[in-house]
């Protein structure tokens, strides 16, 4: 239904649209007046169809209160559709009882609902139509249900008075036969009588009309004839047990074949009539036709359960599918399996961001078009989730093979290109693969199995599928958990430092110490940083947990210039991840640190690994240039892992080079690795050419020590010396090997 303010229709009528558009205001007037003005439309479109006694007029206000709970539902917040379904019975009680009535109602609330009740700014127009959308469902909903009930109630006024009157046949048999044929013949319901061997004696003219042009009719056939395929499967044993006298009566909706071979629906209420002795004697049916109504419901069944861009099933559909495969003794039998495949296109938002989200969406489509092709036999399903997120779901004994070969068949669909708009875009899909029985898991666990699993093959590289793996999975999990515990132990002091000694090479004093932060988890114990240290860099907690390091060391480095024991003063090295960098502010907290703990900048390293300096512009240098400038000193940490060019360390404001232990470990036994001698000898030569000190990670051995000051090297660290501990145990040096 389309249309513009000056010649919207409504469907079925070609009448033009009639009023002004409304303007926004928030006058509760003109609030009244677009409420009035929508029941008039609503009653313009469904009192010709409606069976009600009421004139336009009339009916035009008992619809007013109605479109006003439509309205108050559609700004409601939180949105509740239930409201919808008292209108739809409110409808059947004003006597629009045509089902041809319901496609009007319908159309009209979605023609001018949101066109005259639009909710302020706070709810999006998307949302609004959405909402519009579930308002009609259950305003379907509870019309059905209203005249379902209805229709049981003249159902069971029949059955009385085709009781009433076969009872009074032995006392008055003229005057009862006439009641009945009256009842009989003029009901709109069909009407149909059989003895209990299912021989069909009479059916009013209603039920022959349902029926339409048979090769034989109606009367006369046996009720065992008149089978249909889509019959539940508790149709036929209600039957039985009626005609045995098991039973007085029953109800089941029931399909037949009309004479030109389409279907019909039908409420169907089969009630047992007996003689005066009790014994079964005849059956009675009542038939109402609900074609119509189930086709509705059918169409809005397919609306909510399937994807509206892509048409694949959607996520209600396919968790639907889901919990019964999985729910024990359901659809899978206990020794059966099932398998999952979680696909998310790699790199989609790039596709978003650059081409828009109109390709994106194109896009979608044709990698949904490709992957419902993958699904081949009827145990398989392709949904989507959602965003660029898809699921397919394949069941049976051989599942835990068919789900491999179902994720490299979409694998292969999406390899070729796909042409858009003039170019061609490549699509990558990860894929996480899970399989197992009914009943090991809930749908959740699944998912979440999966969902981890996919994020596993996006890290692989991408464009693969992995298998769901229990360790993994518990891996990330755990590391969930720790990320939600983050931000909760900073605040209850669960972080503490400890201290490794910076050893002077040529005359072994201790010259600083590295700050090095540990977490004291309540469940876990104390982790290490390498444990933690990347998911705070993940949310963002790097900053305020960097901020609480650097004024613990500072505190700490003014404590060990003012305890006395030390002749020289000593420095502290504190570690700044990528994220600090960034961070505008880092400068002048950084100064603010320094002010507060009455500390010197030249007692203060911070070392930035060479990894975070690849590439960094002029921009990106300068808080480590003005922290330089202050007297700061800055050190290149992890040196030699990374992949830059030497020539850059000229470019770079540092003044220590920090080499990684991998390059001295072919020196911690006699002889040395004349390798790795050569090259440490050459970082030690143009470090200091470049007027840059060295200091060395990792050192275990005395032996290690001795080859590293004799080739030049400043400072060192590692367990050669001592362990990461307690400040007051920094000039406690083991000076044993580590491995003895």
């Amino acid at each position: 239904m389309t249309g513009t303010s000056n010649g919207r229709t409504l469907h079925g009528t070609a009448e033009p649209f009639p009023y002004p558009l409304p303007y926004a205001t928030d006058d509760s007037a003109v609030q009244d007046e677009r409420l009035r003005r929508f029941a008039a439309l609503w009653s313009r479109a469904v009192h010709p169809a409606a069976s009600t006694p009421l004139t336009r007029s009339e009916f035009e206000r008992y619809l007013v209160p109605l479109a006003a709970r439509l309205r108050d539902a559609l700004h409601a917040q939180p949105f509740d559709p239930a409201p919808g379904t008292e209108v739809g019975a409110a409808l059947v009680r004003g006597h629009c009882t045509d089902p041809g009535t319901l496609p009007l109602i319908l159309g009209a609330v979605d023609a001018y609902l949101v066109l005259y009740c639009p909710p302020d700014g706070a709810v999006p127009t998307d949302e609004c139509r959405a909402r519009s959308t579930r308002l009609q469902h259950a305003l379907a909903a509870g019309f059905a249900d209203a005249l379902r009930e209805r229709t049981l109630a003249e159902q069971e006024a029949i059955s009385r008075a085709a009781l009433a009157a076969r009872a009074e046949t032995e006392q008055a048999l003229h005057t009862s036969e006439e009641r009945f044929r009256a009842v009989f013949e003029g009901a709109a319901i069909g009407v149909g009588i059989a003895d209990v061997d299912g021989h069909i004696t009479d059916v009013n003219d209603a039920l022959s009309r349902m029926f339409g042009s048979l090769d034989r009719p109606v009367a006369g056939r046996n009720v065992g004839e008149l089978v249909h395929p889509d019959d539940a499967p508790e149709v036929w044993g209600l039957y039985a047990e009626l005609v045995r006298g098991d039973r007085d009566h029953y109800r089941v909706q029931k399909p037949y074949y009309r004479g030109d071979g389409s279907v019909l629906w039908t409420d169907l209420t089969v009630s047992l009539l007996r003689d005066a002795a009790g014994r079964p004697q005849y059956q009675l049916a009542l038939m109402e036709d609900i074609t119509e109504r189930r086709e509705l419901h059918e169409r809005l069944r397919h609306q909510a359960t399937h994807d509206d861009l892509t048409g694949l099933p959607n996520r209600t559909l396919f968790f639907e599918r889901l919990d019964r495969t999985l729910e024990p003794g359901g659809a899978l039998a206990s020794d059966s399996h099932f398998g999952l495949c979680y696909l998310d296109i790699d790199g989609f938002k790039a596709v978003n961001d650059s081409l828009g989200h109109a390709v994106g969406d194109q896009l979608l489509v044709a990698v949904a078009d490709r992957l419902r092709g993958c699904a081949t036999g009827p145990d398989e399903l392709v949904a989507r989730l959602g965003g660029d997120e898809f699921v397919a779901l394949t069941t049976g004994p051989t599942a835990q093979s068919d789900v491999t070969a179902l994720a490299r068949r979409m694998l292969t669909a999406l390899a070729d290109p796909v042409h858009l708009d003039g170019r061609d875009l490549s699509v990558r899909a990860s894929i996480g693969i899970v399989d197992g029985r009914a009943g090991e898991a809930d749908a959740a666990e699944v998912l979440r199995s999966a969902d981890i699993t996919m994020y596993r093959a996006k890290a692989a590289g991408g464009n693969r599928y992995e298998l769901a793996d229990a360790d993994s999975d518990a891996r990330a999990i755990a590391r969930h958990d720790l990320t939600n515990c983050l931000p909760g132990a900073l605040e209850n002091g669960e972080f503490f430092i400890e201290y490794q000694p910076l050893v002077r090479l040529a005359d072994g004093t201790v010259r600083g110490a590295e700050a090095l932060v540990r977490w004291l988890h309540p469940v876990h114990g104390v982790l290490g940083p390498d444990q933690f240290i990347p998911l705070a860099e993940s949310t963002g907690l790097i900053v305020p947990l960097g901020r609480w390091v650097l004024e613990e060391a500072a505190r700490q480095a003014r404590a060990w210039r003012n305890d006395g024991r030390c002749r020289v003063p000593l420095r502290v090295n504190v570690n700044l991840s990528p994220s600090q960098l960034r961070y505008p502010a880092l400068v002048a907290e950084t100064i603010a640190v320094l002010d507060n703990a009455g500390l010197d900048p030249s007692a203060l390293c911070l070392e930035v690994t060479e990894n975070a300096l690849i590439g960094a512009d002029e921009e990106q240098l300068r808080p480590l240039r003005q922290l330089a400038d202050l007297g700061v000193d800055i050190a290149l940490d992890d040196f030699g892992t990374g992949y830059s060019n030497l020539s850059y360390l000229r470019r770079l404001p540092v003044s220590t080079l920090k080499l990684d232990r991998s390059f001295t470990r072919g020196m911690q036994c006699t002889p040395a690795d004349p390798v790795d001698l050569k090259i440490v000898e050459g970082i030690v030569s143009l470090a200091h050419t470049l007027d840059l000190s060295v200091t060395v990670e990792g050192v275990e051995t005395g032996t290690q020590a001795d080859h590293l000051r004799i080739l030049g090297c400043e400072t060192a660290q590692g367990w050669y010396y001592a362990r990461p501990g307690p400040p007051e145990r920094l000039h406690t040096l083991s000076l044993a090997d580590a491995a003895s």
